[in-house]
């Protein structure tokens, strides 16, 4: 089992099961909404992301992205980091139905899906080599010219790499820019985006 020094903080406890089981973590809970309420559980959260860094693992449907936008406004932008899980339709087992938008969230996902996604948003592993790839420099004059904002045909564009990148389809050109930033350099992107 893999040890990661960051705090994860996930939606709801079945995420918290999940997760224990694939990685030795702190894990926190934020009990869905709840959290826009809970000015403590904020301060904590503030306190825990200044001294351990934190990673939010969000569900990749509407919800998911509501409450990782609020924290994303409530906590300093250098101390949370983002895993994203891909878009995977399904429903979790203890659940009769699908979820709104029929997709699997955190505690429906595959355990190597997880580490994959804690991996590509630079969490710590304490049992690893501290070598971290490198990762950043993209801007939004790349999006521009690559096609995937501001024109024509941009917004499907983005979609189709959101889909091959196995990155939620619901983040806007600005969250994609913060993803593509954390996951890959700029050369690389570019040569991807070439294949």
């Amino acid at each position: 089992m893999k040890r990661i020094q960051e705090v994860i903080v996930v939606e709801g406890r079945y995420d918290k099961n999940t997760l224990s089981q694939v990685v030795e973590a702190a894990v926190v809970t934020l009990e869905g909404f709840s959290i826009f309420h809970n000015k403590e559980k904020l301060a904590f959260l503030r306190r825990l992301a200044k001294e351990r860094g934190l990673i939010l693992l969000t569900d990749s449907d509407g919800a998911g992205f509501v409450i990782r936008n609020y924290l994303k406004g409530a906590i300093p932008r250098e101390w949370v980091k983002h895993a994203y899980i891909p878009d995977v339709a399904g429903k979790e087992r203890r659940k009769r139905t699908p979820g709104k938008e029929g997709k699997l969230g955190v505690e429906g996902m595959r355990p190597e899906v997880l580490l994959e996604a804690l991996r590509r948003s630079g969490a710590t592993f304490l049992d690893e080599a501290a070598e971290h790839p490198k990762r950043g420099g993209i801007t939004k004059g790349d999006l521009y010219e690559w096609g995937l904002a501001g024109g024509a045909g941009s917004a499907e564009k983005r979609k189709a790499l959101l889909k091959r990148l196995d990155l939620p389809e619901h983040l806007t050109a600005n969250g994609m820019l913060e993803a593509l930033n954390l996951l890959y350099d700029r050369e690389s992107l570019a040569r991807m985006l070439q294949e």
